[in-house]
């Protein structure tokens, strides 16, 4: 990794500020990561998950994730509603990430 030339960088242009316009937020990274480890998972099972996130919140950040092109929202009709999440490729491709922060975590948590 080279940070030689970081003071001349226009840092809203790099790979790394586009990267954290998608995942930065409250809840953005522990919906991606339920989703990395249950696959596909209904709205309810999430807020189970994410047991501090209102209904709002949780709705509004799917929306931002599935607009982002991370999250794939699929419908299904029938009554009562069933609408399903999942990972798009994109988002998939998130996973090595998430897998190296926690790995971090796990190893200098106290």
């Amino acid at each position: 990794m080279s940070f030689a030339c970081i003071k001349d960088a226009k840092l809203e242009e790099t790979g790394f500020n586009y990267t954290m316009s998608l995942i930065q937020g409250k809840y953005k990274m522990f919906i991606l990561y339920a989703l990395m480890g249950f696959k596909v998972v209904r709205f309810n099972e999430l807020k189970k998950y994410i047991k501090t996130i209102s209904y709002k919140t949780l709705s509004l950040t799917l929306k931002e994730l599935e607009a982002d092109g991370l999250v794939n929202r699929k419908e299904y009709p029938q009554i009562p509603p069933k609408v399903e999440y999942s990972l798009t490729e994109k988002g998939k491709s998130l996973i090595p990430i998430l897998d190296q922060l926690c790995t971090w975590g796990e190893a200098h948590r106290p």
